[in-house]
Order: C-alpha cells, then structure tokens, then sequence
C-alpha cells in the first residue's frame, strides 16, 4: 500500500494551541510513516476555504489521502467537505461543532469525522475557576474567542452553567491571539467607563488573549496601571511550555488543559483507511484545570464585592 499522504489546516501559526496542534500532527505522521503538509489560514475563512479546494481540486496523483482542519471562522465548509469526500479523500473536522458528517458519512466511502475538545466542559471547568477565586463575588473581564466560532460559544456557555450568580461578566471578543485580544482590550481600556470599572479578574477563552490582556494593561500611562497590572489572570489550552508554565510562574493565576487533537485524528484517520477500522462521528476528548479545582485559592487579599460594569 502506498505511503499515505495528509493536509493538515489549521487557522493560524501565531497561537500556543496551534502551535502545539502542528507539533502533535507532525510527531503522529513520523511516527505512523505517514507524510504531512501543515498549512495555515491567517484566521481567514476564505483564504482557507481556498485553500482546501486548491488541494480537493488537483490532479488526482496530486491530491491528499485525507484533509484534517481546524476551521477558522464559524463554517466547516459542508461543500467543501462534499467536493473533498466525491473525490475520494477523508475528512476530519477539528474542534468544531458540525452537521454534514452523518450525511456525508451515509453517502460516501471515505472516513468522515470529527474530534474536538469537549468547549462545554472546558467553559464549566473555567467557571468553577471564578467561583474558587472569587468565592464572595465580584466582577470578570470574559474575553472570548470571535462570535462567530463555536468553539467560543461553548466554552461561554459551559461558564455560564458553572459560575456562581454573585460574579459579573463583562465580555470581549477577539481572534485568539495575543495581538487580536491586545487590540480589543486596549480599545476597549480607552473608553472612560473601563476605567470607571472594578474587575476582580479576567478570564480569557486562550492563554495567549490572556497575555494580550496583560500586555494591554503594560501600556497604561498614568495612575490606573498599577491597579490594573495586579489584575490576576486565567486562560485556557494549558499547553507545557506556555499556560502550564505561565501558570507556575504566576504570570497567569489558572488555565484549563486541553490537548491538542491533531495526533488523535492521525490516528483515526489512518486506522480508518488502512484497517477499515469504524469511526465515530465525533470523538470528544476532556479538559483538565490547572492547577486543580480542589488546589486553587480565593485570591490573595481580596474580599471581592459585585463590581460595576
């Protein structure tokens, strides 16, 4: 049988998670004997719906065995996936709420699948985290990834559900980096009524818009800075050599852990073609707080009372 041959898509290369998501896809694919090509979207939709087509569209000799993407707006492309699956390649959708697979599953051959961290439980883990800190109330700068994402609005949702009624949310959006969370906080500290604010604590769908919120409150001229630097901070993905050490540090107060996914889906989807091993629809994989629920403390010194926002 021929070497297998994968495209990977991820939304960005300016991202700790996906970072980690091409590291994971490129140790996996070593280790299955199997080629990868990793490409990336800028966090652009149309640019990776482009993209994908590009590689669906080529020379049969040309094409991948099997696409696995993280989309990177709020579409997973069904007619793209229908055009990939008609020409005989795998599909796996990553981190991603998705509809078409049954459909595709029931008319195609090919492997048709979806894996993604559990957004829910990953929100239910960081409200858990606001209510350890902040066990007398008080009020959260939510930054959230874009609206558009489902990934962001599970992970809101799932804090909703587990956040206790005495803590305020005022949310953000931004892209999930560091520089598109740095753009939206800093626009956001502009307006007077930020600044007329008390937040206790800002919690970030990201570790690295986390970051951007940090770096944001770095550039405050004036008075104010001092209050805002001593701000605590959480975030999310957790990965070894960014939240997780962050959190060691104490550059971020708690991250929650989720694993990238791209190994997993290499797995699948070579156990599918070579084995014609049954796949499920959607795999989901758990998240983990760091450090633990059960570890965390209220915040030092603070008797958090409901904030204006």
């Amino acid at each position: 049988m021929k070497r297998l041959n994968f495209l990977v898509s991820l939304t960005n290369d300016d991202n700790d998670y996906q970072i980690e998501q091409a590291a994971a896809a490129e140790k996996a694919a070593q280790r299955l004997g199997v080629d990868v090509k990793i490409i990336h979207a800028n966090n652009d939709s149309l640019t990776q719906s482009q993209q994908l087509l590009q590689y669906v569209q080529a020379p049969e000799a040309e094409r991948p065995d099997a696409i696995l993407f993280e989309p990177a707006g709020g579409t997973a492309f069904p007619q793209v996936a229908r055009a990939a699956a008609a020409a005989g390649i795998g599909w796996a959708v990553l981190n991603h709420e998705v509809d078409y697979i049954s459909e595709l599953r029931r008319q195609f051959k090919v492997p048709v699948f979806g894996i993604s961290s559990d957004h829910e439980a990953v929100g239910r883990i960081q409200g858990k985290q606001f209510g350890a800190l902040l066990p007398e109330g008080g009020s959260v700068l939510y930054i959230e990834g874009p609206m558009n994402s489902s990934a962001a609005r599970g992970r809101a949702r799932g804090m909703n559900q587990t956040k206790p009624a005495s803590i305020q949310v005022k949310s953000l959006h931004a892209n999930w980096t560091e520089q598109g969370s740095h753009h939206t906080v800093s626009s956001w500290l502009r307006l007077r009524t930020s600044m007329e604010s008390r937040i206790d604590l800002v919690g970030a769908q990201d570790d690295s818009m986390a970051m951007g919120a940090k770096k944001a409150f770095a550039e405050i001229v004036g008075a104010q800075r001092e209050r805002w630097m001593k701000v605590p901070v959480t975030g999310c993905d957790g990965m070894p050599h960014t939240g997780q050490k962050w959190v060691r540090d104490g550059t971020m107060t708690a991250t929650v852990y989720i694993r990238p996914n791209t190994d997993l889906a290499i797995e699948m989807m070579v156990d599918a073609i070579t084995n014609k091993t049954p796949l499920p629809e959607m795999k989901l994989t758990e998240p983990e707080s760091v450090p633990a629920l059960e570890e965390m403390k209220p915040i030092a010194g603070k008797k958090a009372k409901p904030a204006r926002v």
